[in-house]
């Protein structure tokens, strides 16, 4: 499941059932259709009010799990989850080392634990002796809180996921080491998938300080370049959405997809197998691809986050990236030439300094990802000091399967977590 194709594609069948009502005539000898009818299928109970948390996720499987505030710079409020021992080694008077997770576009924390204790990356870092933090970013279901706007406002939501990586994330780590267990430590491992590699690579080349607070970062599916990426919804509307015109300016800093009981009615409806509009929800172009890949996700996990997905995001974060498959450049917000001048005093604003990014990069990368094209991922490390490359083989690979592949396991997970214990024993010694 590639989370920003497939919400692109809901948004556009949002904007085309609306085209139909409004510019469709009315005859009064026709019967008219009752739109409302049709997305308030009584089938679709789905509700926000019966939704899980990322909290029920991990204790229904036995895990202690604990729900922290974390305030940041500019005054937004996000919510971090934990697990801070494993009950199956009662390891809580141990020093544990630190692994942080961020999740991708329209996700939130709930993705990671959904797939199980035998799967989930949370679980099996726990079980490997981490003291493991979920992120989220502002403006997602766990983070709506602000030390003085409103979500009805504006301003709350002019946020892109340079402030996400800038703050929320520099905050997040701070607020781990300052824990009891991290006071006896100095920086943390760092895993992140789409979206949640794009923000650290934006805090490590504005925040260069922050490079001694990794001790391993794994990009799962990287996006920073989008040159190459070859994907229809994508290059459709960036021309319009990637360039500072009345569209970009009409579609800012409000939130996308909101995260309620409507638009969860709304998604259940516009999928079903059976509705004559349920192509939008496949997150591939072609009826092939969607054949090959039969068996391979995680369907359970998949439908554990049905009531839960999308978790809320700000239109900006969308803009800011398709300002950079239409740029070329990995760089900053571009507010257009006046406002430029005044947030950044240039035309433009500047490219990340990426060859700031000392830390130990290791980039998870596969040549089926509609999202992270190789070119781009192979661009991106070139510029960084200390990456270590890890192509995926199975040509099938995608985007979502580094998150919901039924053998994520196998060829992520434990890969991961063994780098990790490999970089903790080698600095034990």
């Amino acid at each position: 499941m590639s989370s920003l194709h497939i919400s692109l594609k809901f948004a556009l069948v949002w904007i085309f059932l609306a085209a139909v009502v409004e510019s469709a005539p009315l005859d009064p000898a026709e019967e008219v259709t009752d739109f409302y009818q049709l997305f308030n299928n009584p089938d679709a109970q789905l509700s926000l009010a019966k939704a899980p948390t990322t909290l029920d996720y991990i204790t229904e499987h036995g895990y202690p799990a604990e729900r922290h505030y974390v305030t940041t710079e500019d005054g937004y409020i996000v919510s971090i989850f934990r697990i801070p021992y494993s009950h199956n080694l009662h390891n809580e008077q141990q020093q544990r080392p630190i692994a942080f997770i961020q999740h991708g576009l329209f996700a939130s924390s709930d993705g990671w634990p959904c797939l199980g204790p035998d799967d989930a990356l949370p679980f099996l870092l726990s079980d490997a002796g981490f003291d493991v933090w979920l992120g989220n970013a502002r403006g997602n279901r766990y983070s709506k809180n602000h030390t003085s706007l409103s979500t009805r406002h504006p301003n709350f939501w002019r946020f892109s996921w340079h402030e996400i990586g800038y703050y929320d994330i520099a905050a997040s780590i701070d607020y781990t080491l300052a824990t009891e267990n991290g006071k006896r430590q100095k920086s943390i491992h760092y895993v992140g998938h789409s979206q949640g590699t794009t923000v650290i690579f934006a805090l490590l080349s504005s925040r260069p300080e922050y490079n001694a607070k990794i001790k391993t970062a794994h990009m799962l599916a990287p996006v920073a370049f989008m040159d190459h990426m070859d994907d229809f919804m994508v290059n459709t509307l960036s021309p319009f959405l990637g360039v500072n015109n009345l569209y970009s300016r009409l579609f800012c800093s409000q939130e996308f997809l909101p995260h309620n009981d409507f638009v969860l009615a709304l998604l259940y409806n516009v999928c079903r197998p059976d509705s004559v509009v349920s192509g939008f929800c496949n997150s591939s172009n072609s009826s092939n691809d969607n054949e090959a890949r039969e068996g391979r996700t995680n369907t359970t996990a998949s439908s554990l986050l049905t009531g839960v997905f999308p978790a809320g995001i700000s239109t900006d974060q969308i803009l800011h990236y398709m300002q950079e498959h239409q740029s070329g450049h990995f760089r900053e917000f571009d507010y257009g030439t006046k406002r430029n001048l005044k947030f950044y005093g240039t035309d433009t604003p500047a490219d990340y300094p990426t060859d700031q990014i000392t830390a130990e990069m290791h980039m998870w990368y596969s040549d089926n990802d509609e999202m992270a094209a190789v070119e781009d991922v192979l661009r991106l490390s070139m510029t960084l000091p200390n990456a270590v490359m890890h192509h995926m083989d199975d040509p099938l690979w995608d985007h979502g399967d580094f998150a919901m592949n039924w053998e994520v396991r196998k060829y992520i997970n434990d890969p991961i977590i063994a780098i990790m214990n490999e970089h903790e024993e080698a600095n034990t010694q």
